[in-house]
């Protein structure tokens, strides 16, 4: 079914061999997302994994995420991390014992510890790193609120500069945000690789920037990408850690026998 959003033209798939097409037959033809606002505004202008085009610089980073940033020897040296914060969560729940207390919010704030040890190489979200856990948490939500809504401008690009719904503004100032707190931790990483001798790549920002100094790369990665590309590491990371979780607790507190088998009740 064809189906006209304004300017945009939108193919509806509803069935099991339509969905084959899309994803499989055709995969290549829509590998790409639309280009809207959200990116643009949001990921430096379609920088990062998510919102940048098929093509070499997507490819690229691809393959920077599996040989370099999720390889099974990087993410088994961060082990430690997650067993320490899963830690400090039981240490937390235990002092709680007996008060009601809000689970996704505890889960949340052990995903964003745990993806922040690991991207940025310390809890930058704890207060020390220019900005607060929860207005981290908040800047999150915005970004996932942002990147899905329907702005009535991309679909009538020639009404855009109204920003009749005033998304565009909001994408523009959480991306001043976003920029403000990233840059911080690039020049901070920047500074510890030059002061120090015989330095080794430790987090991910690490070896984003060790990847952007490497010649034999087909596209350049700047400083722009590395920002949009480890922007999608804590946003990613800690939203899917986080809901994941939430709902394994939640199906195992409807099944109270799953739940005592599980800690060995």
């Amino acid at each position: 079914m064809l189906l006209k959003f304004g300017s945009f033209p939108v193919v509806v798939g509803s069935s099991v061999a339509a969905a084959k097409i899309f994803l499989k037959t055709m995969d290549l033809n829509f590998a790409s997302r639309p280009k809207t606002s959200a990116g643009k505004y949001t990921t430096y202008n379609y920088s990062d994994i998510t919102w940048s085009p098929y093509g070499p610089y997507w490819r690229q980073a691809r393959k920077m995420c599996l040989m370099e940033l999720f390889s099974a020897r990087r993410l088994e040296s961060y082990e430690y991390i997650r067993a320490e914060e899963m830690g400090s969560l039981v240490k937390e729940i235990f002092g709680l014992s007996g008060r009601p207390f809000l689970l996704k919010g505890s889960l949340s704030t052990v995903s964003l510890n745990v993806i922040s040890r690991m991207v940025l190489g310390r809890r930058y979200l704890d207060g020390g790193g220019g900005v607060a856990a929860e207005e981290f948490k908040k800047m999150l939500d915005e970004l996932f609120f942002i990147g899905g809504v329907l702005n009535i401008g991309d679909m009538i690009p020639y009404i855009n500069f109204l920003d009749l719904q005033g998304y565009v503004k909001r994408m523009k100032a959480l991306s001043k945000k976003f920029d403000r707190f990233l840059e911080r931790v690039l020049n901070e990483h920047e500074a510890r690789r030059r002061e120090t001798t015989g330095y080794v790549s430790w987090d991910m920002v690490d070896v984003l920037l060790e990847l952007a100094e490497d010649p034999t790369l087909e596209v350049k990665l700047e400083r722009h990408g590395v920002k949009a590309f480890t922007q999608d590491l804590l946003a990613g990371g800690t939203e899917s850690s986080a809901v994941t979780v939430e709902w394994a607790m939640s199906e195992l507190l409807k099944r109270p026998e799953i739940f005592k088998k599980a800690i060995g009740g």
